[in-house]
């Protein structure tokens, strides 16, 4: 993995990218960013700024192009732009991906995989998901707020120990990573997190410390979770049995003014996730003849806003 290109240096892709240029600056490992207008101005001119909990530093890739045919084929090939723009994203980024690329998404969604393999049969693509707090606050700037800062990614095959030279990788950039044997599990994991609190955030226009402490947000996130808990089991997912509970907890521990991007791209009246998020475990649930009154209602709800 001497090569890896990030696509898409928003809150995720900006935070894992500025670390991985940071650290591996001036070394065999080389980071490219594909980024486009004002971000890709100011990222060229000064460097990406990065506010972290750990410090603050400017990140310089080897590149950052708008164009893909300028960064060329990768080793890895990192997506980082939202679940809305997978596809555009994936064509767009054509000239980075050769025939031994690995794509790594890193989404909030389940289903980028099945997606990008869809479009590059022939890749070798992982799944990844990821716990974080991080915004683009400004063109060039990246600003996390969090205190959880994990990447877990995978796949069901070995890979020649590419998995394993990637952990080390992202390690060495100060990455809290962890290749996962039971990838699917560790997204649903999340899955059962972000769908859930993405939904109810969004639908009451409010943060997560206000939507946990209201009555009517809890009553409404207590109903989500068995929902979409029945999803995963029908599909024979892996989950902790005590998957609920350890969901309250993690989501009690998110800074109370924390908003769920989902949540954000409501307010700033452009496309959002709620396809992937919530559309996502609706549709699950009528082919496997689940009954998901509560998703049902608020994602018929969400998608009138967003009409």
């Amino acid at each position: 993995m001497k090569k890896i290109v990030i696509s898409g240096i928003g809150g995720v892709g900006g935070y894992f990218g500025g670390l991985l240029a940071h650290h591996f600056r001036n070394t065999n490992t080389e980071i490219y960013f594909i980024a486009r207008g004002e971000n890709e101005k100011a990222i060229r001119q000064h460097g990406l700024r990065m506010e972290t909990g750990t410090g603050n530093f400017t990140a310089y890739p080897k590149r950052v192009s708008a164009k893909a045919s300028d960064i060329g084929p990768a080793d890895l090939f990192i997506c980082c732009t939202k679940t809305y723009d997978l596809e555009e994203n994936i064509e767009q980024s054509k000239a980075c991906i050769g025939s031994g690329t690995v794509i790594l998404p890193l989404h909030n969604g389940v289903d980028s995989r099945e997606r990008i393999k869809k479009l590059l049969p022939g890749n070798e693509t992982w799944d990844g998901c990821v716990y974080l707090v991080s915004r683009l606050a400004a063109p060039g700037l990246i600003r996390e707020t969090g205190n959880i800062r994990k990447l877990f990614f995978g796949s069901v095959s070995d890979n020649g120990g590419k998995q394993e030279e990637t952990e080390h990788i992202f390690r060495d950039a100060g990455i809290e990573a962890q290749w996962s044997p039971e990838i699917e599990s560790t997204t649903w994991e999340k899955f059962c997190f972000i769908s859930p609190l993405a939904t109810v955030t969004s639908h009451l226009d409010s943060s997560i410390g206000a939507t946990l402490a209201d009555e009517h947000g809890r009553t409404l996130i207590n109903a989500l979770l068995p929902e979409i808990k029945a999803v995963a089991d029908s599909k024979q997912i892996r989950l902790p049995e005590n998957i609920i509970p350890l969901t309250q907890d993690k989501m009690a521990a998110i800074p109370y003014e924390t908003k769920t991007s989902m949540h954000s791209d409501f307010q700033k009246g452009g496309k959002t996730e709620l396809e992937s998020l919530t559309g996502y475990v609706v549709r699950s649930a009528q082919a496997l003849h689940l009954d998901v009154p509560n998703y049902e209602r608020l994602y018929e709800a969400l998608k009138n806003r967003n009409s």
